[in-house]
């Protein structure tokens, strides 16, 4: 699953993993998403049912797992890295976990995203936070998951693209790669003519990092001249950098929460040049099948 014989082609939606959501994308793309993400805040618990739906379409679950009440805003102490680290919300983290590990199937867990910008609460900049303290807070939860003996969890850090955020290396928040199973980059247009402008800046920090597999676990153009001619060099650079495994087209409109329209249906134009480039890729698709344990055999 981390070196899958193909490419992953993944989206998220404001409905995601909904089964009607899929079908939408499939019908618009031309192709079945292998990767189904979706969002979830620390005033919830662990939704088995949308691992379970995400299965049944034959996609990995990626939960973006983000350290902060539903509230947007940036400045939340109640959440403090330094809180996860020493343990405050352990009882929250154990539950998690053991009902990840109950659900029996694997998830990609995306914890604390983008945390090298400042626009979230887990950033070091906001909630009183200090350097130093995110990794502290990664590996405090990871390490609650392990106790609680959860093997089925996928951990990915996935910073943002260095352009445009306060700190311009990634290695700071590192955890270590005994701690992560995949890294990431969420990466934008924002008026670039290629995907490459964005990405490389970025990728280039996470192969001096760890040779993990890489995912692009946010990705989209904003609407504009350059948006069909951006999405069709996405797919020409993935097809150059074998090292990555796929990514995750981030199927949202302003109206949904996004800052800009990043659906690749917005422009007849983008969705032609998206339809034609992920067609060019070879995609693997995980029936649930696959990745459930044998069923114990009679004795005797």
């Amino acid at each position: 699953m981390l070196n899958p014989d193909g490419d992953y082609f993944g989206v998220s939606t404001v409905g995601s993993p909904q089964p009607q959501e899929t079908a939408s994308v499939v019908a618009a793309a031309g192709q079945h998403p292998t990767i189904l993400e979706y969002f979830r805040n620390w005033t919830e618990p662990f939704d088995p049912d949308a691992v379970r739906e995400s299965w049944d379409e034959g996609a990995v679950p990626l939960l973006t797992w983000e350290p902060a009440s539903q509230s947007k805003a940036t400045d939340q102490p109640e959440y403090a890295l330094k809180r996860i680290a020493n343990g405050s919300f352990d009882s929250y983290i154990t539950q998690y976990a053991l009902a990840v590990k109950a659900v029996g199937l694997p998830v990609i867990i995306r914890f604390a995203h983008e945390m090298n910008g400042n626009w979230y609460p887990w950033s070091e900049q906001n909630s009183g936070n200090a350097p130093g303290d995110f990794v502290k807070a990664w590996r405090h939860a990871h390490d609650v998951f392990a106790n609680a003996g959860v093997t089925n969890a996928i951990w990915l850090w996935s910073p943002n693209t260095v352009r445009g955020t306060p700190e311009q290396s990634v290695e700071p928040y590192f955890p270590g790669v005994d701690y992560v199973d995949m890294v990431g980059v969420d990466a934008y247009g924002f008026g670039e003519k290629t995907a490459g402008e964005v990405l490389d800046p970025t990728v280039v920090q996470l192969l001096q990092l760890t040779r993990k597999p890489i995912l692009i676990a946010e990705t989209g153009a904003q609407p504009g001249a350059e948006q069909p001619g951006w999405t069709a060099s996405l797919f020409s650079w993935l097809h150059r950098h074998p090292q990555v495994i796929g990514f995750v087209w981030f199927q949202h409109s302003v109206a949904e929460g996004a800052w800009h329209d990043y659906r690749f249906t917005v422009d007849p134009a983008t969705q032609t040049a998206f339809r034609s480039g992920l067609a060019g890729l070879t995609l693997r698709r995980w029936p649930v099948a696959s990745v459930l344990p044998p069923s114990p055999t009679a004795s005797g």
